[in-house]
This record gives C-alpha cells, structure tokens and sequence, in this order.
C-alpha cells in the first residue's frame, strides 16, 4: 500500500493531545484562499510511500507518545483524498495500541468518512465557514460534507475539535461567528474549539508556485479581535478555548 507524502513531524504538539508523529499527506481538493500550503495541492507532487516504512519511523517514536498520551495525527493537504493508504495506516497503528486523530476539512462524502472513522480515535474538524455561500468562495467548495460529517460524529458521538481559521475581513464577521457557535452548541461530542489566528508566513509559497497573491492586504488579526472570536466561540457546553 503506497501514498503520496508531503511531509512528516516526529514531535508536534498541536494537532491533538500529547506528543505527536504528525503525518502531512499529499492533494487537496480546497483551495482556501488563506492556505499556507499551497504546494500540498496536486497529489502526485508528493513523496510516494508504503505503510510499513512510515510504520518502520512511526515505532521509533512510540515511547514518546505513550509517555505523553500522545499518538499519530493524519493532516494533509487533504488527508481523506488518500482513503485507502489512511485506512491501512489507521489500521496498523491500532494494532500496536497507537491513539490515532485525523485532521480534516470534512470534504469527503460520509460513507467514505466512515470507513475512516473505524479505526480513528479523534478527529480535528476544520470549519472553515458555517455559510455555505462565503465557504464556497473561500474554498471553492460546499461545506455541506463538513457540517454532514460534524453532525454523524455528533450521532455516533465521537469525539472531535472544531478548528477555525480566523482571517479579518474574511472569517471574523460576528454574526458569522455566533451561527458558527449555535452550531456548536448543538453538538455533544466537541471536546474543544480551536482559533487559529491567520498568518501570511505562507505567501512565499504562493510566489514559488507562480500563483496570485492570497488575500493582498489583509493582516494577522489584532489580539483584540482573537479575543473577541473567543468570548463569541467558547462552546456553554465546555467552556474550552485554546488558540494556537
């Protein structure tokens, strides 16, 4: 079983509990306008890779995780546009006791979520708009896999974070922020809702890649606007916030 890899990091701590082997798979069928890897797009300019070898790095780092209650987390790119590799992978690290998470936009249709989920013991869920018109023009896709995904893991209720990118002028419009949080507060099993201010530390990529400026003009928001995002996202149900 072979996959296209765009990188890997051996110790993150962000992209779920603990200390993380954290998994960048390759392809992505977004292209949100604030990405800051652009160059995980295209599929094939990945790095191909067998499950075993990346299992071969994974087992060096066991010891860490177990230490941290860490474990492995699949992001991208997109990482369900690699279905089967992500199975398998998913798959072996539960046979050797590995906590698995996997970081998502929830473009992917539900009977294929679900294949995924199986072996999945947490999953980031990145909201990038709840409106599905000013999704779309971010993203240039529905969001209505997303919310379908949000609400299946709701049902089954496994546990996931809400991750939202917040980009003034773009993602931060508080009557947008306050139906993204009714949302929220309609589902039990969100464990956290993260606020990820954004940056522009990716436009390089961009010029590298010969594409159109992202977002000309538009800025990291203030500490005041991340805060106002919090008092508006913090679900009643948790009361948890963390910005990264």
């Amino acid at each position: 079983m072979k996959g296209y890899l765009h990188s890997i990091e051996t110790c993150g701590t962000v992209d779920g509990p603990g200390i993380r082997f954290v998994v960048f798979m390759q392809g992505c069928p977004l292209r949100c306008q604030y990405c800051h890897n652009p160059d995980t797009w295209q599929l094939k300019d990945g790095k191909e890779t067998e499950v075993e070898e990346l299992m071969k790095d994974i087992r060096k780092y066991i010891p860490y995780m177990k230490f941290s209650n860490g474990g492995v987390t699949i992001s991208g790119g997109e990482a369900t546009m690699q279905k089967d590799f992500v199975i398998e992978l998913l798959k072996r690290c539960k046979e050797e006791g590995i906590h698995t998470a996997i970081d998502t936009s929830g473009f992917v249709c539900l009977e294929d979520a679900k294949e995924i989920l199986a072996y999945t013991d947490l999953v980031l869920l990145d909201i990038k708009h709840i409106s599905a018109e000013k999704h779309l023009q971010i993203t240039g896709v529905s969001n209505e896999w997303t919310l379908q995904l949000a609400k299946y893991l709701h049902e089954q209720k496994i546990p996931f974070w809400i991750r939202h990118v917040l980009a003034p002028g773009i993602t931060d419009r508080i009557q947008d922020l306050q139906a993204l949080r009714a949302f929220i507060n309609t589902i039990s099993s969100v464990e956290k809702v993260e606020v990820l201010p954004y940056h522009t530390m990716g436009k390089y990529k961009w010029e590298k890649l010969g594409l159109p400026e992202p977002l000309p003009g538009v800025k990291p928001p203030t500490e005041e606007q991340v805060k106002r995002a919090e008092q508006i996202l913090v679900p009643q149900v948790t009361n948890q916030l963390v910005v990264s």
